[in-house]
């Protein structure tokens, strides 16, 4: 499940006719002016300074903070991956000259990290543990799934200098036909625009489908 692809389907024929198949692959659509990094290392770190070139274009006085952004970009991508993620997405987009900071980690989770015989009913239940807002959805063409939403507070220290709550958006979905999950986790630290964000981040895991 490497390659992907931007298909938008009304209805999805392989949820109706492979009920029984583990899918081979996901399709995802996402906003124009959200950058894929893809989190295998042999591809990253270009990833990284070719975002790095784009974000820091016609901004020559600014090396240290160009430098920065690539050491948090590298230890999110390396955490992300060891974690199991396979590809981060960042948004480039701006409302005149505010950046729409916003990111799209999607992973499978490592062995061990979801509860055993797990369905949506016992990960709903394990999660509400927590101090999330828990709920189940139905993914237009991928089935049922877990949502979940909370608001962090800031940690400027490790998010260059941002003072604003985070908001973040998880869906974690089963995939069919295997003892498997995909998971995707939606962040924003816009805490004005939040609700804008979180009805832009439901959209896009509402594209979700499988091959």
């Amino acid at each position: 499940m490497r390659s992907r692809k931007a298909v938008l389907l009304v209805s999805d024929p392989w949820m109706d006719e492979n009920a029984a198949i583990p899918p081979k692959d996901y399709n995802l659509v996402v906003p124009d002016g959200w950058f894929k990094l893809p989190l295998d290392p042999e591809a990253r770190d270009r990833s990284i300074v070719a975002l790095a070139e784009r974000q820091f274009s016609g901004m020559d006085n600014a090396p240290h903070l160009k430098e920065q952004v690539m050491r948090e970009l590298q230890k999110t991508a390396k955490d992300a991956y060891q974690a199991g993620g396979i590809e981060l997405y960042l948004s480039t987009l701006t409302i005149g000259s505010l950046p729409l900071s916003s990111s799209l980690l999607v992973s499978f989770p490592m062995p061990g990290t979801m509860p055993s015989s797990a369905n949506v009913h016992t990960v709903a239940e394990t999660l509400r543990r927590s101090d999330a807002d828990i709920t189940l959805v139905t993914l237009t063409a991928a089935g049922r799934a877990v949502r979940e939403f909370r608001t962090d507070a800031a940690s400027p220290s490790t998010q260059l200098g941002n003072e604003l709550p985070t908001t973040t958006v998880k869906y974690y979905v089963p995939i069919p036909a295997a003892d498997e999950w995909l998971i995707m986790s939606f962040s924003t630290p816009l805490d004005p625009l939040a609700k804008q964000m979180v009805g832009l981040f439901d959209a896009v895991a509402g594209t979700l489908h499988w091959t």
